[in-house]
Protein backbone atom coordinates (compact mmCIF):
# COMPACT_ATOMS: atom_id res chain seq x y z
CA UNK A 1 0.00 0.00 0.00
CA UNK A 2 2.82 2.40 0.87
CA UNK A 3 4.56 1.73 -2.47
CA UNK A 4 1.37 2.45 -4.39
CA UNK A 5 0.92 5.75 -2.57
CA UNK A 6 4.49 6.84 -3.30
CA UNK A 7 4.05 5.91 -6.97
CA UNK A 8 0.94 8.04 -7.15
CA UNK A 9 2.84 10.94 -5.57
CA UNK A 10 5.64 10.72 -8.15
CA UNK A 11 3.21 10.46 -11.05
CA UNK A 12 1.25 13.49 -9.88
CA UNK A 13 4.45 15.47 -9.47
CA UNK A 14 5.45 14.67 -13.05
CA UNK A 15 2.13 16.04 -14.26
CA UNK A 16 2.59 19.27 -12.34
CA UNK A 17 4.60 20.81 -15.19
CA UNK A 18 1.31 21.79 -16.85
CA UNK A 19 0.12 25.36 -16.15
CA UNK A 20 -3.21 26.76 -17.28
CA UNK A 21 -3.72 30.36 -18.31
CA UNK A 22 -1.92 32.45 -20.93
CA UNK A 23 1.86 32.72 -21.12
CA UNK A 24 3.18 36.26 -20.97
CA UNK A 25 4.45 37.72 -24.22
CA UNK A 26 6.21 41.07 -23.92
CA UNK A 27 4.30 43.72 -25.89
CA UNK A 28 6.04 45.21 -28.90
CA UNK A 29 6.07 49.01 -29.25
CA UNK A 30 5.38 50.53 -32.68
CA UNK A 31 8.37 50.43 -35.04
CA UNK A 32 8.47 54.22 -35.12
CA UNK A 33 8.93 54.26 -31.33
CA UNK A 34 12.47 52.87 -31.76
CA UNK A 35 13.48 55.32 -34.48
CA UNK A 36 15.86 58.29 -33.97
CA UNK A 37 14.40 61.26 -32.15
CA UNK A 38 12.96 64.14 -34.11
CA UNK A 39 14.88 66.59 -31.95
CA UNK A 40 18.38 65.20 -32.63
CA UNK A 41 18.77 67.40 -35.71
CA UNK A 42 21.00 69.74 -33.76
CA UNK A 43 24.68 70.08 -32.93
CA UNK A 44 23.84 70.21 -29.22
CA UNK A 45 23.05 66.47 -28.91
CA UNK A 46 24.40 63.22 -30.38
CA UNK A 47 22.92 59.80 -31.05
CA UNK A 48 25.53 58.08 -28.88
CA UNK A 49 24.24 55.97 -25.99
CA UNK A 50 23.38 58.10 -22.94
CA UNK A 51 25.71 58.08 -19.96
CA UNK A 52 24.31 56.38 -16.86
CA UNK A 53 26.25 58.73 -14.55
CA UNK A 54 25.17 61.76 -16.56
CA UNK A 55 25.69 64.25 -13.74
CA UNK A 56 29.46 63.73 -14.06
CA UNK A 57 29.28 65.48 -17.44
CA UNK A 58 29.11 68.73 -15.45
CA UNK A 59 32.65 68.02 -14.16
CA UNK A 60 31.70 69.39 -10.73
CA UNK A 61 33.11 67.47 -7.72
CA UNK A 62 30.72 69.18 -5.30
CA UNK A 63 27.75 68.05 -7.39
CA UNK A 64 29.15 64.51 -7.66
CA UNK A 65 29.37 64.32 -3.88
CA UNK A 66 25.79 65.52 -3.45
CA UNK A 67 24.45 62.92 -5.88
CA UNK A 68 26.40 60.18 -4.12
CA UNK A 69 24.92 61.27 -0.80
CA UNK A 70 21.41 61.41 -2.26
CA UNK A 71 21.66 57.88 -3.67
CA UNK A 72 22.86 56.61 -0.29
CA UNK A 73 20.62 58.51 2.12
CA UNK A 74 17.52 59.82 0.37
CA UNK A 75 14.39 58.77 2.24
CA UNK A 76 12.32 58.11 -0.90
CA UNK A 77 14.99 55.70 -2.13
CA UNK A 78 14.99 53.97 1.26
CA UNK A 79 11.22 53.48 0.98
CA UNK A 80 11.60 52.05 -2.53
CA UNK A 81 14.33 49.66 -1.35
CA UNK A 82 12.09 48.51 1.50
CA UNK A 83 9.37 47.72 -1.04
CA UNK A 84 11.88 45.61 -2.96
CA UNK A 85 12.59 43.68 0.23
CA UNK A 86 8.85 43.17 0.72
CA UNK A 87 8.42 41.89 -2.84
CA UNK A 88 11.42 39.59 -2.39
CA UNK A 89 9.86 38.17 0.79
CA UNK A 90 6.58 37.59 -1.06
CA UNK A 91 8.49 35.70 -3.76
CA UNK A 92 10.11 33.49 -1.11
CA UNK A 93 6.64 32.76 0.27
CA UNK A 94 5.35 31.83 -3.20
CA UNK A 95 8.31 29.52 -3.78
CA UNK A 96 7.68 27.87 -0.44
CA UNK A 97 4.30 26.67 -1.76
CA UNK A 98 6.23 24.16 -3.90
CA UNK A 99 7.47 22.44 -0.76
CA UNK A 100 5.50 20.26 1.66
CA UNK A 101 4.00 22.04 4.62
CA UNK A 102 4.49 20.56 8.06
CA UNK A 103 2.62 21.01 11.31
CA UNK A 104 3.87 19.76 14.65
CA UNK A 105 1.46 19.74 17.58
CA UNK A 106 1.60 18.60 21.18
CA UNK A 107 -0.72 19.01 24.16
CA UNK A 108 -0.53 17.82 27.75
CA UNK A 109 -3.42 18.03 30.21
CA UNK A 110 -4.31 16.86 33.67
CA UNK A 111 -7.97 16.68 34.56
CA UNK A 112 -10.95 14.89 36.09
CA UNK A 113 -14.01 13.54 34.35
CA UNK A 114 -17.49 12.83 35.71
CA UNK A 115 -18.10 9.49 37.38
CA UNK A 116 -20.62 8.49 34.70
CA UNK A 117 -17.92 8.71 32.02
CA UNK A 118 -15.47 6.32 33.72
CA UNK A 119 -15.56 2.54 33.57
CA UNK A 120 -15.44 0.72 36.88
CA UNK A 121 -11.92 0.29 38.10
CA UNK A 122 -10.46 3.30 36.29
CA UNK A 123 -9.32 6.57 37.87
CA UNK A 124 -11.43 9.65 37.28
CA UNK A 125 -8.30 11.84 37.43
CA UNK A 126 -5.23 11.52 35.23
CA UNK A 127 -2.85 12.87 32.63
CA UNK A 128 -3.48 13.01 28.89
CA UNK A 129 -0.68 13.59 26.39
CA UNK A 130 -1.32 14.02 22.67
CA UNK A 131 1.30 14.71 19.99
CA UNK A 132 1.46 14.54 16.22
CA UNK A 133 3.18 15.54 13.02
CA UNK A 134 1.29 16.21 9.79
CA UNK A 135 2.74 16.75 6.31
CA UNK A 136 0.81 18.14 3.32
CA UNK A 137 1.94 18.63 -0.26
CA UNK A 138 -0.11 20.25 -3.01
CA UNK A 139 0.33 18.54 -6.36
CA UNK A 140 0.49 21.50 -8.74
CA UNK A 141 -1.34 19.71 -11.57
CA UNK A 142 -2.66 22.87 -13.18
CA UNK A 143 0.10 25.34 -12.34
CA UNK A 144 -1.55 27.37 -9.60
CA UNK A 145 1.66 27.48 -7.60
CA UNK A 146 3.83 27.91 -10.69
CA UNK A 147 1.81 30.90 -11.90
CA UNK A 148 1.88 32.38 -8.41
CA UNK A 149 5.66 32.23 -8.45
CA UNK A 150 5.70 33.88 -11.89
CA UNK A 151 3.50 36.69 -10.60
CA UNK A 152 5.65 37.24 -7.52
CA UNK A 153 8.84 37.23 -9.59
CA UNK A 154 7.38 39.85 -11.93
CA UNK A 155 6.20 41.93 -8.96
CA UNK A 156 9.76 41.89 -7.60
CA UNK A 157 11.16 43.05 -10.95
CA UNK A 158 8.54 45.83 -11.08
CA UNK A 159 9.51 46.95 -7.58
CA UNK A 160 13.17 47.06 -8.62
CA UNK A 161 12.30 49.19 -11.64
CA UNK A 162 10.18 51.46 -9.45
CA UNK A 163 13.21 51.96 -7.22
CA UNK A 164 15.29 52.91 -10.27
CA UNK A 165 12.58 55.38 -11.28
CA UNK A 166 12.84 56.93 -7.82
CA UNK A 167 16.62 57.14 -8.22
CA UNK A 168 16.22 58.90 -11.55
CA UNK A 169 13.89 61.43 -9.95
CA UNK A 170 16.05 61.96 -6.87
CA UNK A 171 19.24 62.50 -8.90
CA UNK A 172 17.48 64.90 -11.26
CA UNK A 173 15.89 66.81 -8.37
CA UNK A 174 19.25 67.03 -6.61
CA UNK A 175 21.00 68.39 -9.70
CA UNK A 176 18.10 70.77 -10.36
CA UNK A 177 18.20 72.11 -6.80
CA UNK A 178 21.98 72.54 -7.09
CA UNK A 179 21.50 74.45 -10.35
CA UNK A 180 18.86 76.61 -8.71
CA UNK A 181 21.10 77.44 -5.75
CA UNK A 182 24.20 78.21 -7.80
CA UNK A 183 22.33 80.20 -10.43
CA UNK A 184 20.64 82.22 -7.69
CA UNK A 185 24.08 83.08 -6.30
CA UNK A 186 25.23 84.02 -9.78
CA UNK A 187 22.15 86.19 -10.35
CA UNK A 188 22.74 87.83 -6.97
CA UNK A 189 26.26 88.73 -8.12
CA UNK A 190 24.86 90.15 -11.37
CA UNK A 191 22.22 92.14 -9.51
CA UNK A 192 24.80 93.46 -7.05
CA UNK A 193 27.07 94.58 -9.91
CA UNK A 194 24.11 96.33 -11.48
CA UNK A 195 23.32 98.07 -8.20
CA UNK A 196 26.96 99.14 -7.89
CA UNK A 197 26.91 100.49 -11.45
CA UNK A 198 23.73 102.45 -10.76
CA UNK A 199 25.20 103.77 -7.51
CA UNK A 200 28.15 105.09 -9.50
CA UNK A 201 25.77 106.66 -11.99
CA UNK A 202 23.81 108.13 -9.10
CA UNK A 203 26.95 109.78 -7.75
CA UNK A 204 27.80 111.20 -11.18
CA UNK A 205 24.26 112.50 -11.70
CA UNK A 206 24.18 114.04 -8.25
CA UNK A 207 27.53 115.74 -8.83
CA UNK A 208 26.26 117.20 -12.10
CA UNK A 209 23.10 118.34 -10.29
CA UNK A 210 25.21 120.20 -7.73
CA UNK A 211 26.98 121.93 -10.60
CA UNK A 212 23.64 122.80 -12.18
CA UNK A 213 24.10 120.44 -15.12
CA UNK A 214 21.25 118.09 -14.16
CA UNK A 215 17.87 118.43 -12.55
CA UNK A 216 16.88 116.96 -9.21
CA UNK A 217 14.43 114.70 -11.05
CA UNK A 218 17.36 113.05 -12.81
CA UNK A 219 18.88 112.12 -9.46
CA UNK A 220 15.56 110.75 -8.19
CA UNK A 221 15.12 108.60 -11.28
CA UNK A 222 18.55 107.03 -10.95
CA UNK A 223 17.97 106.46 -7.24
CA UNK A 224 14.62 104.80 -7.97
CA UNK A 225 16.19 102.46 -10.53
CA UNK A 226 19.00 101.52 -8.15
CA UNK A 227 16.54 100.72 -5.35
CA UNK A 228 14.38 98.67 -7.73
CA UNK A 229 17.39 96.59 -8.73
CA UNK A 230 18.45 96.19 -5.09
CA UNK A 231 14.94 94.98 -4.25
CA UNK A 232 15.43 91.95 -6.52
CA UNK A 233 18.31 90.65 -4.38
CA UNK A 234 16.26 89.46 -1.35
CA UNK A 235 13.99 87.48 -3.68
CA UNK A 236 17.01 85.79 -5.21
CA UNK A 237 18.44 85.08 -1.76
CA UNK A 238 15.17 83.45 -0.68
CA UNK A 239 15.17 81.29 -3.81
CA UNK A 240 18.78 80.27 -3.15
CA UNK A 241 17.99 79.33 0.45
CA UNK A 242 14.95 77.30 -0.62
CA UNK A 243 17.10 75.41 -3.13
CA UNK A 244 19.73 74.71 -0.48
CA UNK A 245 17.08 73.39 1.87
CA UNK A 246 15.79 71.09 -0.91
CA UNK A 247 19.32 69.79 -1.36
CA UNK A 248 19.49 69.05 2.36
CA UNK A 249 16.25 67.05 2.25
CA UNK A 250 17.24 65.17 -0.91
CA UNK A 251 20.62 64.16 0.51
CA UNK A 252 19.27 63.13 3.91
CA UNK A 253 20.71 66.11 5.80
CA UNK A 254 19.41 68.84 8.01
CA UNK A 255 19.87 72.36 6.58
CA UNK A 256 22.64 73.02 9.10
CA UNK A 257 24.75 70.15 7.70
CA UNK A 258 25.16 71.37 4.13
CA UNK A 259 28.80 71.70 3.02
CA UNK A 260 30.12 75.26 2.75
CA UNK A 261 31.38 74.50 -0.76
CA UNK A 262 27.78 74.03 -1.91
CA UNK A 263 26.48 77.13 -0.15
CA UNK A 264 29.17 79.39 -1.61
CA UNK A 265 29.12 78.07 -5.19
CA UNK A 266 28.11 80.91 -7.58
CA UNK A 267 28.69 79.43 -11.04
CA UNK A 268 25.77 77.77 -12.80
CA UNK A 269 26.84 74.27 -13.92
CA UNK A 270 26.60 73.56 -17.61
CA UNK A 271 27.36 70.66 -19.94
CA UNK A 272 29.49 72.28 -22.62
CA UNK A 273 29.73 69.20 -24.88
CA UNK A 274 26.94 67.70 -27.02
CA UNK A 275 24.65 65.54 -24.87
CA UNK A 276 24.39 61.84 -25.89
CA UNK A 277 20.69 60.90 -26.15
CA UNK A 278 20.60 57.64 -28.16
CA UNK A 279 17.38 56.81 -29.98
CA UNK A 280 13.90 55.47 -29.24
CA UNK A 281 15.10 51.89 -28.78
CA UNK A 282 17.76 53.01 -26.31
CA UNK A 283 15.21 55.10 -24.45
CA UNK A 284 12.68 52.28 -24.02
CA UNK A 285 15.44 49.96 -22.81
CA UNK A 286 16.54 52.52 -20.20
CA UNK A 287 13.33 54.03 -18.87
CA UNK A 288 12.46 52.24 -15.61
CA UNK A 289 8.78 53.22 -15.81
CA UNK A 290 8.48 51.44 -19.17
CA UNK A 291 10.17 48.32 -17.80
CA UNK A 292 8.05 48.42 -14.64
CA UNK A 293 4.85 48.63 -16.72
CA UNK A 294 5.90 45.57 -18.72
CA UNK A 295 6.65 43.61 -15.55
CA UNK A 296 3.26 44.49 -14.05
CA UNK A 297 1.62 43.18 -17.19
CA UNK A 298 3.60 39.94 -16.77
CA UNK A 299 2.48 39.65 -13.13
CA UNK A 300 -1.21 40.12 -13.89
CA UNK A 301 -0.99 37.74 -16.86
CA UNK A 302 0.35 35.08 -14.48
CA UNK A 303 -2.51 35.80 -12.07
CA UNK A 304 -4.96 34.84 -14.80
CA UNK A 305 -3.40 31.38 -14.58
CA UNK A 306 -3.67 31.38 -10.78
CA UNK A 307 -7.38 32.15 -11.00
CA UNK A 308 -7.95 29.68 -13.87
CA UNK A 309 -6.37 26.83 -11.88
CA UNK A 310 -9.22 27.08 -9.39
CA UNK A 311 -11.57 25.74 -12.10
CA UNK A 312 -9.90 22.35 -11.74
CA UNK A 313 -9.53 19.94 -8.82
CA UNK A 314 -6.86 20.68 -6.24
CA UNK A 315 -5.04 17.58 -5.03
CA UNK A 316 -3.15 17.55 -1.76
CA UNK A 317 -1.16 14.56 -0.58
CA UNK A 318 -0.95 14.34 3.18
CA UNK A 319 0.12 12.20 6.02
CA UNK A 320 0.21 12.36 9.76
CA UNK A 321 1.64 10.43 12.65
CA UNK A 322 0.83 10.87 16.31
CA UNK A 323 0.13 9.37 19.65
CA UNK A 324 -2.28 9.79 22.52
CA UNK A 325 -1.59 8.42 26.00
CA UNK A 326 -3.55 8.52 29.20
CA UNK A 327 -1.88 8.33 32.56
CA UNK A 328 1.68 7.09 32.82
CA UNK A 329 1.61 4.97 29.65
CA UNK A 330 4.75 5.06 27.55
CA UNK A 331 4.25 7.89 25.05
CA UNK A 332 6.48 6.31 22.41
CA UNK A 333 5.22 2.81 22.84
CA UNK A 334 3.76 0.85 19.96
CA UNK A 335 0.24 0.77 21.38
CA UNK A 336 -0.83 4.41 21.29
CA UNK A 337 0.96 5.26 17.99
CA UNK A 338 -1.30 6.23 15.06
CA UNK A 339 -0.61 7.19 11.42
CA UNK A 340 -2.54 8.25 8.37
CA UNK A 341 -1.58 8.64 4.69
CA UNK A 342 -3.72 9.60 1.71
CA UNK A 343 -4.76 12.23 -0.84
CA UNK A 344 -7.28 15.05 -0.40
CA UNK A 345 -9.17 16.25 -3.47
CA UNK A 346 -11.11 19.53 -3.36
CA UNK A 347 -13.05 20.94 -6.27
CA UNK A 348 -15.40 23.89 -6.46
CA UNK A 349 -17.96 22.26 -8.76
CA UNK A 350 -20.48 22.67 -10.34
CA UNK A 351 -21.00 26.29 -9.14
CA UNK A 352 -17.91 28.03 -10.49
CA UNK A 353 -19.34 31.48 -11.15
CA UNK A 354 -17.24 33.11 -8.43
CA UNK A 355 -14.07 31.59 -9.91
CA UNK A 356 -14.95 32.73 -13.43
CA UNK A 357 -15.61 36.20 -12.08
CA UNK A 358 -12.11 36.27 -10.60
CA UNK A 359 -10.67 35.12 -13.93
CA UNK A 360 -12.45 37.96 -15.70
CA UNK A 361 -11.14 40.41 -13.08
CA UNK A 362 -7.59 39.22 -13.73
CA UNK A 363 -8.06 39.52 -17.49
CA UNK A 364 -9.36 43.06 -17.04
CA UNK A 365 -6.30 43.91 -14.93
CA UNK A 366 -4.04 42.58 -17.69
CA UNK A 367 -5.88 44.68 -20.30
CA UNK A 368 -5.44 47.76 -18.13
CA UNK A 369 -1.73 46.93 -17.71
CA UNK A 370 -1.32 46.65 -21.48
CA UNK A 371 -2.96 50.06 -21.95
CA UNK A 372 -0.73 51.46 -19.20
CA UNK A 373 2.35 50.06 -20.93
CA UNK A 374 1.36 51.61 -24.26
CA UNK A 375 0.67 54.93 -22.55
CA UNK A 376 3.99 54.80 -20.71
CA UNK A 377 5.85 54.25 -23.98
CA UNK A 378 4.11 57.21 -25.58
CA UNK A 379 4.73 59.35 -22.51
CA UNK A 380 8.44 58.47 -22.51
CA UNK A 381 8.79 59.42 -26.16
CA UNK A 382 6.75 62.60 -25.72
CA UNK A 383 8.72 63.72 -22.67
CA UNK A 384 12.04 63.14 -24.41
CA UNK A 385 11.05 64.99 -27.57
CA UNK A 386 9.67 67.85 -25.46
CA UNK A 387 12.88 68.01 -23.45
CA UNK A 388 14.99 68.02 -26.62
CA UNK A 389 12.97 70.88 -28.08
CA UNK A 390 13.08 72.83 -24.81
CA UNK A 391 16.86 72.39 -24.57
CA UNK A 392 17.50 73.42 -28.16
CA UNK A 393 15.37 76.54 -27.85
CA UNK A 394 16.77 77.42 -24.42
CA UNK A 395 20.24 77.44 -25.97
CA UNK A 396 19.04 79.70 -28.80
CA UNK A 397 17.42 82.05 -26.32
CA UNK A 398 20.57 82.15 -24.18
CA UNK A 399 22.69 82.96 -27.21
CA UNK A 400 20.47 85.85 -28.29
CA UNK A 401 20.11 87.24 -24.78
CA UNK A 402 23.90 87.18 -24.39
CA UNK A 403 24.18 89.19 -27.59
CA UNK A 404 21.52 91.58 -26.32
CA UNK A 405 23.38 91.99 -23.02
CA UNK A 406 26.65 92.76 -24.82
CA UNK A 407 24.93 95.37 -26.99
CA UNK A 408 23.23 96.92 -23.95
CA UNK A 409 26.56 97.07 -22.15
CA UNK A 410 28.17 98.91 -25.07
CA UNK A 411 25.24 101.32 -25.23
CA UNK A 412 25.46 102.04 -21.51
CA UNK A 413 29.18 102.74 -21.72
CA UNK A 414 28.69 105.07 -24.67
CA UNK A 415 25.86 106.91 -22.92
CA UNK A 416 27.98 107.47 -19.81
CA UNK A 417 30.86 108.78 -21.92
CA UNK A 418 28.57 111.12 -23.82
CA UNK A 419 26.94 112.27 -20.58
CA UNK A 420 30.34 113.18 -19.16
CA UNK A 421 30.88 115.39 -22.21
CA UNK A 422 27.41 116.88 -21.92
CA UNK A 423 26.26 115.48 -25.26
CA UNK A 424 23.09 113.71 -23.97
CA UNK A 425 20.77 114.28 -21.08
CA UNK A 426 20.38 112.14 -17.99
CA UNK A 427 17.12 110.59 -19.19
CA UNK A 428 18.89 108.89 -22.11
CA UNK A 429 21.59 107.63 -19.79
CA UNK A 430 18.98 106.30 -17.39
CA UNK A 431 17.20 104.49 -20.21
CA UNK A 432 20.45 102.84 -21.32
CA UNK A 433 21.23 101.73 -17.78
CA UNK A 434 17.73 100.36 -17.28
CA UNK A 435 18.09 98.38 -20.49
CA UNK A 436 21.47 97.03 -19.39
CA UNK A 437 20.14 95.99 -16.00
CA UNK A 438 17.27 94.13 -17.62
CA UNK A 439 19.57 92.47 -20.17
CA UNK A 440 22.02 91.36 -17.46
CA UNK A 441 19.20 89.80 -15.42
CA UNK A 442 17.68 88.10 -18.47
CA UNK A 443 21.03 86.67 -19.54
CA UNK A 444 21.73 85.24 -16.09
CA UNK A 445 18.22 83.77 -15.93
CA UNK A 446 18.73 82.21 -19.40
CA UNK A 447 21.77 80.29 -18.14
CA UNK A 448 19.57 78.85 -15.39
CA UNK A 449 16.90 77.84 -17.90
CA UNK A 450 19.48 76.09 -20.07
CA UNK A 451 20.75 74.12 -17.08
CA UNK A 452 17.17 73.23 -16.11
CA UNK A 453 16.50 72.06 -19.69
CA UNK A 454 19.58 69.84 -19.52
CA UNK A 455 18.38 68.25 -16.28
CA UNK A 456 14.90 67.71 -17.73
CA UNK A 457 16.45 66.02 -20.76
CA UNK A 458 18.55 63.72 -18.59
CA UNK A 459 15.49 62.91 -16.48
CA UNK A 460 13.50 62.04 -19.62
CA UNK A 461 16.28 59.74 -20.84
CA UNK A 462 16.05 57.68 -17.64
CA UNK A 463 18.95 55.72 -16.21
CA UNK A 464 20.22 52.39 -14.96
CA UNK A 465 21.70 51.33 -11.62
Amino acid sequence: MMKQTLAALLSATALSACAVGPDHVAPTPPASAEAPFVGVQSADVTTAAPDDTWWKLYNDPALDALVTDALAANTDIRVAVARIEKARATLRGSRADRLPSTDLSATGTYGRVSESQVLPGYDREGRRVDGGLSVNYEVDLFGRVKRGIEASRADLAAAQEDADAVRVTVVADTVRAYVDATSANEQIDVAQRTVDLLARSERITNARFERGLNQKLDVIRVTQLREAQAAAIPTLQARRDAALFRIAVLTGRTPQDLPDSVIARDTTPNVATPIPVGDGATLLARRPDVKAAERRLAADTARIGVATADLYPRITLGGSIGTTTVGATDVFGGGPLRWLLGPLISWAFPNQEAIRARINESKADAKADLATFDGTVLTALGETETALSAYRNALLRQERLAASRDAANRAANVSLARQSRGQIDALNVLDAQRTLASAEADSAAAKREVAFAQVDLFRALGGRW
